[in-house]
């Protein structure tokens, strides 16, 4: 008689769940847990009878504590773990606990997740499904909220050929049978909201496949992650921090950056500096918001460029190897650190540009590989889907939560931590599908064209949503080939980007540069190429860390000749780099004049600041950055034909160019002399009337230089020379650049 009662009220307490359901729960393959576990009231007409559910394989027994203090002990319906009872005269909604009792003693007290609703709404898992969540990075992934008014985390992830997904943590001792998610239908959103959880915990996905392998993944979403190498996501709460940059985020929505001088300082944030003392640690985010700010502004830059910023596995891939989108590295700091970095920066006139990697993920498999069992991210043929050369994955950009996932990741650091630029890495090999493959190696697009179409429409995209969204921020595109109207408006037909690297004017500037002098007239067309398709694109000239690594040497070590050659031929590079037509940007430590490479495992050589020569080579870069920003000839009609005019590219034999920078009513007259010959009575053509002051001369003592010069200024002569109504004869000093500006 008693089993026929106990039957009986196992089958009230399972009514409308079937035997089948129960056993796909306790087997960990049922995607809606909330059907069986939590509150479910009654729906029979007049009833106030609410049924509650639990599951722990491992629980002794389990009760049910509610806010009047009232115990109500929960039957075993199954006996892996499945516990069920009943309250009569209770109206649903209500507050309760779940206490776990274990073999051991131990227990398990905490609020019931199975009791909630859901934390998304039908918007946003339609903006999900359509790829247009422009915020996406709000709903999905991890964060802190009340439902109820009951405070915890809501957890969300896409995940769509799951049979299931678990969230597991140090809440739940990292296993997976606790506390399986919600399936949310077509979208392949999984969700739970688990309550009483705070800002900080730490936690993973686990994933079953379709096969019934289980994959531990860490949220593609994640705000944060743990220091490698380890790597769990951290819960973080992005509204706690209060910015104070008001003043930078309004005037920049009205700059006009093609107009505006723009002088970047490239750097790699673990080995700028260290702290010797302290084991060769790195230095904070707060540490270098201090250090690095100010030394930027001592040398005139207006920017800084961080390679890669977001969490990655390798420090050897110096952040381009990314394994946490969402995630600025945990090696420097919380996320919290770092928009104080950025803040700081703004608030000391310092704009902050962010290397991005939407061209390639690695194939470390607690990140996007093969996320829920099946080539989710990226493609499944290796024909599209792997980058040999560097041993990655490729997105799909076809897909379209893929492209969602990446546009909002560009978004979300405009947003959340106001970075004003982002430069996109490796932009060649997302617009072509043979790029870098052999014959046979790469599938034909829908024309039977080498054009990737789904990159080429997602660039699109992002570039139209970024100067849409947030007027004032801009993207660079580190694009190496010929591809036409990089910079040009989506809407004309172009990809869309604000600039271009100029990886030609680099590639040649330095072959060039590195010759013999002796030798330099055979190739003097090396250093005029550039002119001949400055106009095509807006470019920024870059000298990166991609020159200082892997062999290629030091920019110092470069250059040809003894020392005191080296140091002329290289402060001759800069001057040429800072009144060539086009935005700069030069790699950190090129300050320094080092004779080593870059090496990202060590700070760089600040020793050598103490070094006379290199003291002075110093004062010769801050003595450029500050004429650079002074004078808007250099820069207000970089991107104009009427902003630059050759004076003599053609004297090959001599190694000396001469050209002017304009600007409205103003100009400066630059010559180079490419020799270490000085060169007396050497006239050049201009167009001021009366005398020109020599504004700068790389030459002077003061740079370390041999101090031949013009002594201060020379007479304009009324003869005309070079297609100019008048000229001036110059004392050239041996591999100098000298810069000129008119007297009225």
């Amino acid at each position: 008689m008693k089993s026929a009662k106990s039957g009986k009220k196992k089958s009230r307490l399972l009514h409308s769940i079937s035997p089948e359901e129960v056993d796909r729960l306790v087997a960990g393959d049922h995607p809606e847990p909330h059907r069986i576990l939590g509150a479910h009231p009654s729906k029979e007409p007049g009833e106030t009878r609410v049924v509650i559910r639990a599951f722990h394989p491992d629980a002794k027994s389990i009760e049910v504590r509610l806010e009047n203090s009232e115990v109500v002990p929960l039957l075993k319906v199954h006996e892996r773990g499945l516990f069920a009872g009943e309250l009569e005269d209770r109206e649903w909604p209500f507050p309760y606990r779940l206490v776990f009792h274990f073999a051991d003693g131990g227990t398990w007290d905490h609020d019931d997740p199975y009791r909630f609703l859901p934390s998304l709404g039908e918007l946003d898992l339609h903006l999900s499904a359509e790829g247009t969540h422009q915020r996406l990075y709000q709903c999905l992934g991890a964060h802190p909220r009340a439902m109820d008014g009951v405070k915890g985390v809501a957890f969300a992830l896409w995940a769509p050929n799951a049979m299931r997904v678990s969230l597991i943590g140090e809440f739940n001792r990292w296993d997976g049978r606790l506390y399986p998610m919600r399936s949310m239908g077509s979208s392949g959103i999984w969700e739970l909201f688990v309550p009483e959880l705070e800002p900080g915990a730490l936690y993973k996905f686990e994933i079953k496949t379709r096969e019934g392998a289980l994959r531990i993944k860490t949220d593609p979403y994640g705000y944060a992650m743990e220091l490698r190498p380890k790597n769990a996501s951290i819960v973080w709460d992005h509204e706690r921090y209060t910015w104070q940059d008001a003043d930078w985020m309004s005037a920049k929505a009205g700059w006009n950056l093609r107009e505006s001088p723009l002088a970047i300082y490239e750097v790699h944030l673990g080995s700028w500096m260290r702290v010797r003392e302290e084991r060769e640690r790195w230095l904070t985010y707060r540490e270098l918001a201090e250090r690095l700010i100010e030394h930027v502004k001592n040398f005139g830059f207006t920017h800084i460029e961080i390679l890669p910023v977001a969490e990655h596995p390798f420090d050897g891939s110096w952040g381009y190897q990314v394994t946490g989108y969402f995630s600025p590295t945990s090696r420097y700091g919380s996320p919290d650190d770092f928009k104080f970095f950025v803040d700081t920066c703004h608030r000391n006139g310092i704009g902050v540009i962010m290397d991005w990697v939407p061209g390639h993920f690695p194939k470390d498999d607690y990140s996007l590989r093969w996320f829920d069992g099946t080539a989710l991210y990226e493609h499944a043929d290796p024909r599209k889907g792997e980058h040999k050369d560097w041993g990655t994955l490729i997105f799909n950009y076809g897909r379209t939560e893929v492209r969602n996932f990446l546009l909002a990741n560009a978004l979300f650091w405009l947003d959340k931590y106001h970075i004003d630029g982002l430069r996109v890495d490796a932009v060649a090999s997302m617009l072509y599908l043979d790029y870098s493959r052999d014959e046979g190696e790469w599938i034909p697009n829908r024309y039977g064209g080498r054009e990737n179409l789904e990159a080429i429409d997602f660039i699109h995209r992002l570039n139209e949503l970024v100067y849409g969204l947030y007027p004032g921020c801009f993207t660079v595109a580190e694009e190496s080939t010929a591809w036409p109207g990089v910079t040009l408006p989506v809407y004309l037909g172009g990809l869309g980007f604000e600039f271009k690297w100029d990886m030609g004017w680099m590639h040649d500037t330095l072959e060039y540069f590195s010759k013999d002098p002796v030798h330099r007239r055979f190739h003097h067309n090396q250093l005029t190429f550039s002119m001949m398709y400055n106009l095509s694109e807006n470019f920024i000239l870059p000298l990166s860390h991609d020159e200082v690594v892997h062999g290629k040497g030091s920019l110092l070590n470069k250059m040809p000749g003894d020392t005191w050659q080296k140091f002329a031929n290289l402060r001759v590079l800069l001057g040429y780099l800072y009144t060539h037509p086009g935005k700069k940007l030069l790699f950190m430590g090129s300050e320094l004049a080092p004779d080593s490479e870059w090496n990202h495992e060590r700070s760089l050589e600040w020793h050598l600041a103490s070094d006379p020569m290199r003291k002075k080579f110093q004062d010769f870069l801050k003595d450029l950055g500050r004429l650079y920003l002074e004078k808007p000839a250099l820069w207000k009609w970089d991107h104009r034909k009427e902003g630059f005019s050759w004076i003599d590219c053609q004297d090959a034999d001599s190694s000396v160019i001469s050209y002017i920078r304009f600007t409205e009513n103003k100009h400066l007259v630059c010559v180079l002399n490419l020799t270490p010959l000085p060169r007396y009575r050497y006239q050049i053509g201009v167009p001021g009337k009366y005398a020109y002051r020599e504004t700068l001369n790389s030459d002077s003592d003061f740079y370390g230089g041999s101090n031949v010069g013009n002594l201060g200024k020379v007479k304009v002569e009324k003869t005309p020379f070079h297609a100019f109504p008048n000229s001036i004869s110059l004392t050239l000093p041996p591999l100098s650049i000298i810069i000129l500006e008119p007297e009225e």
